[in-house]
């Protein structure tokens, strides 16, 4: 009986950070993570769950990314796409096929390379014109739930979660929920952050 009430007065020792920290806290932590983080690469898994044909594809690539407004998305398996994201430019790349597109002239592109973008390094928590935020601590790790404010981005997304791993306070999986009922669950893997990255990585043209 003793040793029960002693491991439950651990966990609950274990456990106190996890009540005590605030949502601003939690949000400090995560900001001054991404404001820290110059460059990131990884690997990514990502599931698209289809509601209408009960299915889901899987697809693997490489994400790199360069603060503040680089980002080369790369799928590599089953099929091979590359979407780049350099400042105000957007580049498509598929099957040898080229297409670059301004985003400043295209409001829907402009908004999901913002997505994009400030969803794997944890802005979008501080974006309170798109998004009404909320995150509790649960286990390992953070979990934010982000609900569109935009007319836009509420027509594409019901809702959008991030994970993150909760000693690094980075991103580690995402969640994208569509108004049709699909599910994007984007996995992030072997992380490295403040890497050198070659700028032709990034090179739209």
């Amino acid at each position: 009986m003793k040793r029960n009430l002693l491991t439950i007065m651990l966990l609950w020792l274990l456990l106190l950070p996890t009540y005590s920290q605030s949502e601003s806290q939690i949000k400090t932590l995560i900001n001054n993570a991404a404001s820290r983080m110059q460059s990131m690469t990884c690997d990514f898994v990502q599931t698209k769950h289809l509601k209408l044909l009960n299915d889901k594809m899987v697809s693997r690539g490489k994400m790199y990314y360069q603060q503040r407004d680089k980002l080369r998305w790369e799928y590599v398996s089953p099929y091979q796409y590359t979407f780049i994201i350099n400042g105000s430019q957007v580049l498509l790349k598929n099957n040898g096929r080229r297409d670059q597109i301004d985003v400043n002239q295209n409001k829907v592109f402009k908004s999901i390379a913002q997505i994009m973008m400030n969803s794997v390094v944890g802005k979008c928590l501080s974006d309170d014109k798109n998004f009404r935020t909320s995150i509790v601590a649960s286990g390992s790790e953070y979990v934010a739930t982000l609900l569109p404010q935009r007319k836009d981005i509420k027509s594409m997304f019901e809702k959008i979660i991030l994970h993150f791993d909760r000693q690094k306070a980075m991103v580690s999986k995402v969640e994208l929920l569509e108004k049709k009922g699909d599910r994007t669950v984007i996995e992030l893997r072997n992380i490295k952050s403040n890497v050198s990255i070659p700028q032709s990585t990034f090179a739209v043209r």
